[in-house]
């Protein structure tokens, strides 16, 4: 372990944030250690270019007979705002506490890492894989992977897969092997409330033209009835229903009750749709969330300004049958209908991705749960993921391939936030998960 664990830090020193347009080289030279590293494992590998950041791909050589499974994985990482929130700089390594502490520790370096290690102990032992294997490592994932389906679609023989593997998502609690057949969709956009053509005086202005900041917490107001409920009109006219074994399953999932929920977040009580517990109201149910409110003075002490304009950003997590683009046209035919006269409304569509859903008892289902069950010496829970991978569903589209969600991040490993962190025997179950999976998968043919 000592070596995965010290090329694991050199990964994840690569301040490889795919959104700052500044750190474009730190992606680049990320994309060509990973190709390094795959190479030095057996495989061959080679860094293809998109309009964007790069893709990282690797192959051992494929013959008939074998099933082909695709690994996926991203090498991008989030910001690290607020900087002064991080108990150690993010993009130096850390182990303390069991855990390894940096940006990416989780999300998605070390998830994949450790596939690519157990990759790496099979060709050492055995030296062929018993899977006819093709990873594809992206780095745009964090901004939506704007480039992954076209270059999927143009190479799409050479992605040919029957499968597809991804760790990129969750355990329930630790020590709780977690198979995801489900992933919850997205559709993000932002709204400008535009007022006044300056930033004006409260005293001399205020009560004679409208706010353009009060206005913007009446339309985010709008969005949710008293009991929580989304209120854009139609936006739960597609929502599939929970199957009775989802529920009856999910009931009995360890780390997902109000307490648990209450203790990871720190928040002081729940909130949320009457008639459903905190895992249905987390896999299964739809949400409009307001991720950023700006405008106006933002600074220390007071500064009586009336401002001239005030920015929103919305997310909204989707379920199957629900249509992003069909949410984000409620979405913005509900804020132009409760928007006043008085300001100007400006709306515009971010990144979106359908919800994904799968069985999770098809013969490779069986198979991950077979390899869940060896690595971790209990039997897993299968479950849907609150979070989205837009890719997946992609996948699914362009390639044809379920996807197998092999989730090794804990409730507490703080993605997108301050203090990240992947526990170090999360890192080393991947290891030999990975191994048994392969080994698993080349059953089913």
């Amino acid at each position: 372990m000592n070596r995965w664990q010290e090329q694991l830090f050199e990964l994840l020193r690569f301040p490889s944030i795919s959104t700052d347009s500044a750190h474009k080289e730190d992606v680049a030279a990320c994309a060509e250690w990973l190709a390094g590293k795959i190479k030095e494992a057996g495989l061959e590998s080679e860094v293809q270019t998109t309009p964007g950041h790069p893709v990282v791909v690797g192959k051992n050589k494929h013959e008939a007979g074998r099933v082909n499974v695709l690994l996926y994985g991203h090498y991008d990482v989030q910001p690290v705002d607020p900087l002064n929130l991080w108990d150690s700089p993010p993009f130096e390594p850390v182990e303390k506490d069991g855990k390894i502490w940096a940006r990416g520790s989780t999300d998605n370096k070390g998830q994949h890492f450790a596939h690519l290690c157990g990759i790496a102990e099979t060709m050492e032992e055995k030296g062929e894989l018993p899977v006819n294997l093709t990873v594809l490592l992206e780095g745009e994932e964090e901004i939506g992977s704007p480039n992954l389906r076209p270059f999927l679609e143009q190479n799409r023989e050479e992605f040919a897969c029957d499968v597809i593997v991804v760790s990129d998502t969750g355990m329930v609690a630790p020590g709780v092997p977690t198979l995801g057949y489900g992933l919850r969709g997205i559709a993000c956009c932002e709204f400008w409330v535009h007022g006044p053509a300056r930033d004006l005086h409260s005293g001399v202005y205020g009560g004679v033209v409208a706010n353009p900041a009060t206005v913007a917490a009446r339309l985010v107001a709008s969005l949710h009835d008293e009991a929580g409920r989304v209120a854009v009109e139609g936006f739960y006219d597609d929502v599939a229903d929970l199957e009775q074994w989802e529920r009856e399953m999910w009931a009995t999932v360890p780390g997902v009750s109000g307490a648990d929920v209450l203790k990871v977040t720190g928040s002081r009580e729940l909130f949320g749709e009457a008639g459903f517990s905190s895992a249905e109201r987390l896999w299964a149910r739809p949400t409009a969330e307001v991720n950023g409110i700006g405008g106006g003075y933002q600074g220390e002490g007071s500064k009586t300004v009336l401002p001239a304009k005030t920015q929103v950003k919305l997310s909204f997590r989707l379920v199957p049958n629900q249509k992003p683009a069909d949410i984000l046209a409620k979405v913005r035919k509900h804020l132009e209908k409760h928007c006043p006269s008085g300001v100007t409304l400006e709306i515009v569509d971010g990144h979106y991705g359908s919800a994904y859903h799968t069985d999770p008892n098809s013969k490779y289902g069986k198979a991950a749960q077979e390899a869940l069950r060896k690595s971790f010496g209990a039997d897993p829970v299968l479950i849907r993921e609150g979070g989205s991978i837009p890719i997946v569903q992609d996948f699914k589209e362009v390639l044809g391939a379920d996807t197998l969600l092999l989730g090794l991040a804990l409730p507490d490993c703080q993605i997108h936030s301050p203090n990240e962190n992947f526990a170090v025997v999360n890192f080393e179950a991947g290891i030999r998960m990975n191994r048994i999976l392969l080994d698993e998968l080349s059953k089913t043919v």
